[in-house]
């Protein structure tokens, strides 16, 4: 991409779109369009049409989306699996009738098996059953790697796929019914020490291992795949290293300086036993992460703190 290249950042507000945003803007990238969901619904195919029509952007950058952890997955089926569908159709179809020259399109790693073997290879997807907590959602997105390598070898497009690891950082989701379990748990820490509780709850066993990267290193891996990969194979992007559920408790237990106890409700769901991504691929294509995983949380949690995210 050229510094002045009309760049469109889907989703601009989001963990993923906001760091994205930031990455491009802190590497002189001038020409940067983006819209809020008021100004334009990515799940309305007219004005998706119409924005494309008048904007014509040159890249896509397709990080909007519906998304959330466990609770809401199970809550939210039917709204997880439409409205990610209608976003990435909408955009996908209009990128390519609007001669954009790139899109990069993100995807997840729950669109690996369950029980697919470790570290998950790209080679895996659609070899086995889907984790059933969040089915609709790893199926919308396997659709959307469907359609960019479709449109890839009927149109000739180049739209790529790249499936990143958990994520976690600024402008995340804090929200205890549908966030994520990284910064759902920096949130109960932060309330158990502000109220003095005696102990943190956590679900399940706090067995299963998770990979967690920091948005600021995924952005800087989709630049890096945008101006660097051409193929039509999906790339996961993590760190290669993952941790107990457990472990992550205890490091942000330290982080946020709760003394407390953590007790596990084991009545509730594990989900996935292990979720870490084998990145070969784009390692050996040049990049790899670089914010150690203390480091990230401090900075998630300044963040999370300077943003009064549960200001009363």
């Amino acid at each position: 991409m050229r510094k002045d290249s009309k760049i469109y950042v889907a989703g601009h507000r989001g963990l993923v779109g906001s760091a994205i945003l930031r990455k491009l803007k802190s590497e002189g990238y001038t020409n940067l369009q983006y819209k809020t969901s008021k100004e334009l619904d990515l799940r309305d195919k007219n004005q998706v049409d119409r924005f494309f029509q008048e904007e014509k952007p040159e890249y896509v950058f397709l990080a909007a989306a519906k998304v959330g952890g466990i609770v809401a997955n199970n809550e939210y089926p039917a709204d997880f699996i439409r409205d990610n569908l209608l976003i990435q159709t909408n955009v996908i179809d209009a990128s390519y009738r609007n001669n954009v020259e790139k899109l990069l399109f993100l995807g997840s790693t729950c669109i690996y098996p369950k029980m697919a073997p470790q570290p998950l290879k790209e080679e895996y997807l659609l070899t086995g059953e889907l984790e059933p907590t969040n089915e609709p959602y790893a199926i919308a997105k396997i659709a959307g790697i469907k359609m960019c390598e479709s449109y890839n070898r009927q149109y000739g497009t180049k739209y790529i796929s790249a499936m990143p690891t958990n994520l976690y950082g600024e402008n995340d989701n804090f929200d205890l019914k549908t966030s994520h379990v990284l910064p759902a748990l920096l949130r109960k820490f932060h309330e158990a020490k502000d109220s003095k509780a005696p102990f943190v709850e956590m679900w399940g066993t706090g067995t299963p291992k998770r990979e967690f990267l920091y948005s600021d290193d995924l952005a800087d891996a989709c630049l890096f795949l945008m101006n660097n990969y051409g193929g039509n194979e999906i790339v996961n992007i993590g760190v290669g290293e993952d941790i107990k559920i457990g472990e992550l408790g205890e490091k942000i237990k330290a982080v946020v300086g709760y003394d407390g106890e953590i007790r596990f409700d084991t009545t509730k769901p594990d989900g996935t036993p292990r979720k870490l991504v084998d990145v070969t691929t784009i390692n050996s294509l040049g990049w790899k992460a670089t914010t150690s995983l203390e480091e990230g949380l401090q900075k998630a949690y300044r963040w999370f703190l300077e943003n009064e995210i549960i200001k009363k």
